[in-house]
C-alpha cells in the first residue's frame, strides 16, 4: 500500500475565540473630592519647595518622604481615574509644580543693556502655588532677585540677560552713574562730555547754577556757565580788561578789542595800520615822538630824520633858521636871544 506523505496545502487549527474589546467607559467628571485631592496635592508640593528654600526640616530625608507621598497620592488619584497633570516646571529648582495652572505668559524685556533704565516688570500668579514670569513658571519663594536673592513674588522686577533683579539692585547693576554723585541714574539721563549726569547735578562747576538754554562751556574737564568761563578763562583786553570774545587784535604781547586799540594820549584809531610803541602802550606818531622830546620846536611836528639840537630844543635842520632873517644857521653860530634864534648879524642889529 502507499501512503502519501505530502501535506496537504490547508491543515485545520483549533484556537481560542477572543472576545472584541470593549470601549471603557468616560472618566467621570470631577468631583468636589477630586477639587480637594487636587489642593492637597498642590499644598504639598509647596510645602515641600519652602522647605527646600529655607532650609528647614529634616533635611534630604524629610524631602525624600514628602517626595514619596506626593507619588503615592498621584498614583492614588490615577487608580480612581483622576489625573493629577503638574502645572509647570519650576525654573530654579527644577521640580514639578503641583496646582492650577493658567496659560498667561509674561513677555521679558530686551536683554540689551540700555543707557535708560529698563522699564519694571510685574510677575503673574495662576494659582497660589504657580508663578509665570520671563516667559518661565516658578514656585512663588523661588523666583528671587539674582543678586540678593530676596523674593519678588509680590511686587515688581527688572529684568537683564534672562534674570530677574529687585529695583534696587538692578539700579545699582545695570543703570548708568552720575559723574557728580556716582549713584545710579533710575529716571532722567542726562549726557554731556562723555559722561551722564543727575539732570540736577549737571551744573556750572564755580557758580553753581544748572544750565539753561544757553548751554555750558568745558575746561579742563568741568563746565562753566559763559559768564563764568568768560571771566575767568578768557583773554582779557590790554585796554579796558574786559573777556575778549570776537574781533580782537593781537599787538603788544596781549590782546585788544579792534576799539579799544588806539593811541594812549589822543584815543585816535590807526588808521594806517601803524603805531608806535612806549613803555608797552601804543601811540600815535605826534604823541609818540612828543613823549620822546623829538618834535621840532619850529614847527611842531615830530623829527625822524636828521636832527639838530640846540639850547635843549630839536630842530629839522630846514627849521634851524634866524627868526628875523630867516636864514639857514649853523651850529655854533648863532645867538639866543629870548625863546629865538638868531644869526650874529641880526643879533647884532636889533639887541
Amino acid at each position: 500500500l502507499g501512503v502519501d506523505t505530502a501535506a496537504s496545502p490547508l491543515s485545520a487549527m483549533s484556537s481560542t475565540p477572543v472576545p472584541a474589546p470593549k470601549p471603557l467607559p468616560p472618566s467621570p467628571p470631577p468631583t468636589e473630592a477630586a477639587w480637594q485631592l487636587d489642593e492637597l496635592l498642590a499644598d504639598l508640593g509647596h510645602m515641600q519647595s519652602k522647605l527646600a528654600a529655607t532650609g528647614q526640616g529634616a533635611g534630604v530625608h524629610m524631602d525624600s518622604s514628602l517626595d514619596n507621598m506626593l507619588d503615592s497620592l498621584t498614583r492614588d488619584l490615577q487608580e480612581l481615574g483622576i489625573m493629577a497633570a503638574p502645572a509647570g516646571v519650576c525654573a530654579a529648582c527644577r521640580k514639578p509644580i503641583a496646582g492650577k495652572a493658567s496659560p498667561c505668559r509674561h513677555p521679558g524685556a530686551s536683554q540689551h543693556p540700555s543707557p535708560r533704565p529698563s522699564c519694571p516688570h510685574s510677575p503673574r500668579a495662576s494659582s497660589s502655588q504657580v508663578l509665570t514670569a520671563l516667559g518661565k513658571t516658578w514656585h512663588p519663594e523661588h523666583f528671587t532677585c539674582a543678586r540678593c536673592g530676596r523674593e519678588l513674588d509680590k511686587g515688581p522686577f527688572f529684568e537683564q540677560g534672562g534674570r530677574a533683579f529687585c529695583e534696587e539692585d538692578y539700579h545699582q547693576a545695570f543703570s548708568p552713574r552720575c559723574a557728580y554723585c556716582t549713584g545710579p541714574i533710575r529716571e532722567k539721563v542726562l549726557t554731556a562730555m562723555e559722561k551722564t549726569w543727575h539732570p540736577e547735578h549737571f551744573f556750572c562747576a564755580h557758580c553753581g547754577k544748572v544750565f539753561g538754554d544757553e548751554g555750558f562751556l568745558e575746561h579742563k574737564g568741568k563746565p562753566y556757565c559763559h559768564q563764568d568761563f568768560l571771566a575767568m578763562f578768557a583773554p582779557k583786553c590790554q585796554a579796558c580788561e574786559r573777556p575778549v570774545v570776537d574781533n580782537y587784535l593781537s599787538a603788544l604781547q596781549g590782546v585788544w578789542h579792534s576799539e579799544c586799540f588806539v593811541c594812549t594820549e589822543c584815543l585816535t584809531g590807526f588808521s594806517e595800520g601803524s603805531f608806535f610803541e612806549l613803555e608797552g602802550r601804543p601811540y600815535c606818531e605826534l604823541h609818540f615822538h612828543q613823549r620822546q622830546g623829538t618834535i621840532c620846536h619850529s614847527c611842531g611836528r615830530p623829527v625822524t630824520g636828521r636832527c639838530i639840537t640846540a639850547a635843549g630844543r630839536r630842530y629839522h635842520p630846514e627849521h634851524f633858521i634866524c627868526a628875523y632873517c630867516l636864514g639857514r644857521l649853523h651850529k655854533g653860530t648863532f645867538c639866543e636871544y629870548g625863546d629865538k634864534m638868531y644869526c650874529h648879524s641880526c643879533h647884532n642889529k636889533l639887541f
